[in-house]
């Protein structure tokens, strides 16, 4: 869908985007709809590394997959989110208890897509050198053709980068993201640490916290203390000094090598970037279903 020489492949590929995994999860929990479909529907507190693979075997595949394994991937996503439908179990903002909620609902797939975007953008950003205007512009052109494997159409999306922009903006200010009880409870058992061996590290839950907008960190209950800035200032600067040297097997995730590989004519991964598959989407091969 996009190719070694889109701005996407040249984003995703790089692990330190996952910086921002924590952002785009509390602001995407932030609609009250996903924060119910994920508390009423969704395995992630049971199984959170099981949740992570399978929610980026689908995104990579997407974006580093063959064009038939990307088309299988939207419409698997789709299929999924049809069965994910219920009621409000009371009001939140502008949405009434009792009043119901789907996943393909269009508003709350386009929230969920610019949370995507726009926190890999921003944590490309705090690491390595900044997208120019003219790339802005081709990564939201390019984002808006991943919009359209998640069900969203060209209408249902800001036409330049300039007007994506002013949608955050505005949905940031909109009674539309109100944090509800169950997405404080969802976040404060993934960030507090319910299973202690998966609970992220300080800086880690303060850097998220720092990425969020105001409105939203004081609706989570964030509370930073100096030692927490502290803490994530200084693992900043240690990444940032550290990663850019990194050598690519390390530093690009496992699906970009495997796409590239199978660029070259390399119908199996190697050992290692079968191992990094393992670590990112819980499987060996990227593009061959059912095998690793």
């Amino acid at each position: 869908m996009f190719g070694p020489a889109s701005v996407t492949w040249r984003m995703d590929r790089e692990a330190v985007i996952f910086l921002g995994a924590g952002r785009a999860l509390l602001l995407q929990l932030a609609h009250p709809w996903v924060a119910a479909a994920i508390a009423e529907h969704s395995k992630t507190l049971a199984d959170p590394i099981g949740r992570f693979h399978r929610t980026f075997d689908i995104v990579f595949a997407m974006v580093f997959g063959s064009l038939d394994r990307a088309l299988l991937s939207s419409r698997q996503l789709y299929r999924r989110h049809s069965m994910i439908v219920g009621e409000m179990p009371e009001t939140v903002g502008p949405f009434a208890a009792g009043s119901r909620y789907c996943a393909n609902d269009i508003p709350a797939l386009r929230w969920v897509h610019a949370t995507l975007v726009d926190t890999a953008l921003m944590a490309h950003d705090l690491v390595l050198p900044p997208l120019s205007a003219e790339e802005r512009e081709r990564y939201w052109a390019e984002s808006r053709l991943f919009g359209a494997l998640f069900g969203l159409t060209g209408d249902d999306l800001p036409a330049d980068w300039s007007g994506f922009a002013a949608y955050t903006a505005a949905m940031g200010q909109a009674d539309t993201l109100t944090v509800s009880p169950a997405a404080r409870e969802v976040a404060a058992q993934i960030f507090g640490g319910a299973r202690p061996w998966l609970r992220p590290p300080r800086w880690y839950r303060a850097l998220t916290a720092r990425m969020l907008p105001e409105r939203m960190r004081a609706g989570f209950g964030f509370e930073l203390e100096a030692r927490d800035i502290r803490a994530a200032d200084n693992a900043l600067r240690w990444i940032r000094r550290v990663y850019p040297k990194l050598p690519d097997r390390l530093r690009y995730v496992g699906p970009y090598q495997e796409a590239q590989a199978r660029l070259r004519g390399e119908p199996r991964p190697d050992w290692m970037i079968r191992c990094l598959n393992r670590a990112w989407i819980g499987r060996s091969q990227m593009d061959a279903r059912g095998k690793g």
